[in-house]
């Protein structure tokens, strides 16, 4: 069945906007370490078994927060699952608060008083060995960072579990870069050096990396995953709980910072907390991140396994599937049957918009052959239909997404269901066929769509649907829609990899504008060079600044 993409990456987002209300209320704390294992912590508590109503089931899983200083992280996760409320977090670091700024036993569901950093890996070796002693069934897994693996005890302790052989023993390295007050690579560097001025050039060049090796030659299974990339994560924990003999390592390549441009891949924003004053526009920035779905359909339909291929190869976030019935819409193109032959070929979420009559009737197979987000038309079912439909999704970890036509007004029915939607697509042209022109009434009926969505608690992206390209991308974005489905756009390009770039840049472009208009309207110009000041990692703040003041708002 599904990954449960959706709800991790709702939660990765909602535990990040925690961090930034929790540190900003404090005055001090870690946010950039604590959004560089974002994603990886949402893996985590999916895989791990534990009760929040129970934090000392003997048969729990323990978690282990080596990198104590992250303890934001954490702690955004133990509310997000139930063991403290979310208002809680703002008491963090506060006197008498069960949030201290490292993890300590007085806070359910914290299992490591995280304080001198290089002790966590050997204290998870140990509980690991006394639970496999007392033939308990609970696993442990451990989060690393990568400045604390300058330290000896991290490698001591490496050679004691490969030594008694620790398979219920998962580590978690979050190889952000960036240590307290410099790049990891400048203090003692884990990967080879690269030539040139960029201290995190590493990430992008696998003939640089030697961090696994490392590990693996002090005999550990070693797994390399893009951080932030949700499917790789989760797939690294299958295979890793499916592994035995020895203890396993995830090394998990992130930004320090992600999600928030200014605190990317900056070590000022190792141990800093952002002002009360740029709070709003830091949760608008989280809330403005973008994905790209290239739709095969647009590619050679004799060769739709090819089409899947260069979308990984590419970057795509998602890849879309358009299913056509020749009866909801005049054309065909494929039917599960198909998805089930392409699931193999990538870990890349699929999501699938089923364009066909009657989805209540077929949606489980869709999701039985590996989608990852399943999208219904408004049109094809009634209220009992589609509440059936979602919570059959949600109940196998699919998400769940409803569909309208250009001319089709959002039903009055919905209403009861927005608060647990994944997906709305906001369809731009006329569904059945690629190749059509954007439909501009679409940027006033997102907008629209975005209004009412937002008043009823929506707590998922609308996707813009059809003609979406270079010219009109950025107006989408403004208009309020975050996923964007491309055709010609990307999949008809023939450099799909130079078409997604373009557009991501487009993207970046528009969400920076509008936090500009954001930080204007809270605090006019003033706020705006604080916020461009901001941005002092690769030369930004020039550019924004010149963004800034051709908008008018310097």
């Amino acid at each position: 069945m599904g990954s449960g993409y959706c709800s991790i990456r709702r939660n990765a987002l909602r535990a990040r906007a925690l961090v930034v209300r929790a540190t900003a209320a404090a005055g001090s704390g870690h946010p950039g370490g604590s959004f560089s294992m974002a994603e990886a912590m949402g893996c985590l508590f999916k895989h791990m078994r534990y009760d929040p109503t129970d934090p000392l089931w003997e048969e729990r899983d323990r978690l282990i927060l080596s990198k104590g200083h992250a303890a934001p992280g954490l702690f955004s996760y133990l509310a997000i699952s139930g063991f403290i409320k979310e208002s809680e977090m703002e008491t963090l670091r506060s006197l008498g608060s069960r949030l201290q700024g490292h993890p300590d036993l007085k806070c359910p569901g914290v299992e490591f008083c995280g304080g001198s950093l290089g002790t966590g890996l050997s204290y998870s070796v140990g509980v690991a060995l006394a639970l496999r002693l007392d033939k308990n069934p609970g696993r442990v897994f451990a989060v690393v960072g990568d400045g604390e693996s300058n330290e000896g005890q991290i490698w001591e302790a490496t050679m004691s579990a490969s030594k008694f052989g620790l398979d219920n023993l998962v580590v978690v390295l979050d190889r952000n870069y960036v240590q307290q007050d410099s790049y990891t690579e400048g203090v003692m560097p884990l990967d080879a050096a690269v030539p040139g001025p960029d201290p995190v050039a590493a990430r992008g060049d696998r003939s640089a990396w030697r961090t696994a090796d490392k590990w693996r030659a002090f005999g550990w299974h070693t797994i390399e995953v893009d951080g932030h990339r949700i499917e790789q994560l989760d797939g690294a924990l299958h295979r890793a709980l499916a592994h035995r003999g020895g203890p396993v390592i995830i090394v998990s390549r992130s930004v320090k910072g992600r999600g928030v441009e200014h605190m990317e891949d900056n070590p000022q924003w190792h141990g800093k907390a952002p002002s009360h004053q740029t709070v709003p526009i830091i949760l608008r920035e989280l809330e403005s991140q973008a994905a790209v779905a290239p739709s095969i359909i647009a590619g050679d339909m004799a060769r739709l396994d090819r089409e899947v291929s260069r979308c990984q190869e590419a970057g795509a976030d998602f890849v879309h599937l358009d299913v056509m019935d020749g009866a909801f819409v005049p054309n065909t193109t494929f039917d599960h049957a198909k998805i089930r032959e392409l699931r193999p070929i990538t870990d890349i979420p699929f999501d699938t918009h089923l364009m066909i009559s009657e989805p209540v009737r077929s949606v489980r197979r869709y999701a039985e052959v590996g989608s990852d987000i399943i999208t219904v038309h408004a049109e094809a079912c009634d209220a009992s239909e589609f509440g059936e439909i979602l919570d059959y999704l949600h109940s196998n970890e699919v998400g769940a997404g409803i569909a309208v036509n250009p001319a089709t007004p959002v039903p009055e029915w919905l209403d009861a269901f927005v608060p647990k939607l994944d997906q709305f697509i906001v369809m731009s042209v006329v569904p059945g066929r690629s190749g059509q022109a954007y439909i501009e009434e679409s940027h006033q009926k997102t907008q629209e769509v975005a209004a009412y969505l937002r008043d009823r608690g929506f707590g998922g992206v609308i996707e813009a649907d059809g003609g979406v390209n270079a010219s009109n991308v950025a107006g989408c974005f403004a208009d309020g829609a975050r996923t964007f489905v491309g055709g010609s756009s990307m999949v008809g390009q023939a450099d799909m990899g130079r078409a997604i770039r373009e557009m991501r840049s487009l993207i970046l472009g528009a969400r920076r504008l509008g936090l500009l208009r954001e930080a204007h309207r809270l605090g006019g110009p003033e706020l705006v060079e604080k916020w461009a000041a901001l941005h002092t990692v690769g030369g930004k703040a020039d550019s924004i600044r010149e963004m800034a003041a051709e908008a008018s708002l310097l």
